[in-house]
């Protein structure tokens, strides 16, 4: 068996050292790797014209090379990822995972194998969680038909809040959780690789709930796809 080559794609650019740290402490020793992002290399004016959200059409939170948080549209996201995920195949790379738990609909690897948040989530916390209540907090607004959708794994609908992983406040953050523990909820889901070990903490010790991190369980099942050669 040769050893797997894992790419990563972040929504915005590289690097991101709030994130790729948690993929780090699950790759196997020697794991070669390459992280791209699908702002790389395009200017601000051309983020403003070809990224900027459409009213009242998906969009996404991400994260710019200096620390800066921008809301992109979700179709031209998509397209870019998809771009991405072609470049990292012809550079060799057999696993790929997407850095974002947003929902995408037609995302395709050749050959690669294709981690996506959005489909491993709810399938893996519905088994976790059994019939439990999970209050989701996620970084943007959701619709409620969409966010029916995501979570139809679960067996019992989730509750919904949001709070912005780069922008909110712990006042804010604080607050959004207390709204999910309220509404019954039994276990926290940070629905964004954005929240970090810091929001983790802080959710903990506002609800004393259990909380779950996207960013940890999409590391853990990132790690267990790779490989060392074994030869």
């Amino acid at each position: 068996m040769t050893r797997a080559t894992l790419g990563t794609i972040t929504l915005g650019q590289t690097p991101r050292p709030d994130v790729m740290p948690w993929f780090e402490m699950q790759l196997p020793t020697g794991i070669d790797r390459q992280h791209v992002g699908v702002l790389d290399g395009v200017s601000e004016a051309d983020i403003t014209a070809r990224f900027a959200p459409r009213p009242r059409e998906q969009r996404f939170l991400t994260r710019l090379a200096d620390g800066r948080a921008i809301e992109i549209d979700a179709a031209a996201a998509e397209a870019g990822v998809q771009r991405r995920i072609l470049e990292l195949e012809d550079h060799g790379c057999s696993v790929i995972t997407v850095l974002c738990a947003g929902v995408f609909r037609g995302l395709r690897a050749r050959r690669a194998w294709l981690i996506q948040p959005d489909r491993i989530l709810p399938s893996l916390v519905s088994g976790m969680v059994g019939a439990r209540r999970v209050g989701v907090l996620s970084p943007l607004p959701v619709p409620i038909d969409a966010a029916r959708r995501k979570w139809s794994p679960l067996q019992i609908p989730p509750g919904l809040a949001t709070a912005s992983p780069y922008a909110a406040g712990d006042e804010a953050f604080t607050a959004a959780v207390l709204d999910l523990k309220r509404a019954g909820a039994d276990v926290l889901l940070m629905d964004c690789l954005g929240f970090a070990v810091r929001h983790r903490d802080l959710a903990r010790r506002a609800t004393s709930l259990p909380v779950l991190l996207a960013l940890d369980l999409v590391a853990r099942v990132t790690g267990a796809c790779l490989w060392e050669d074994l030869a």
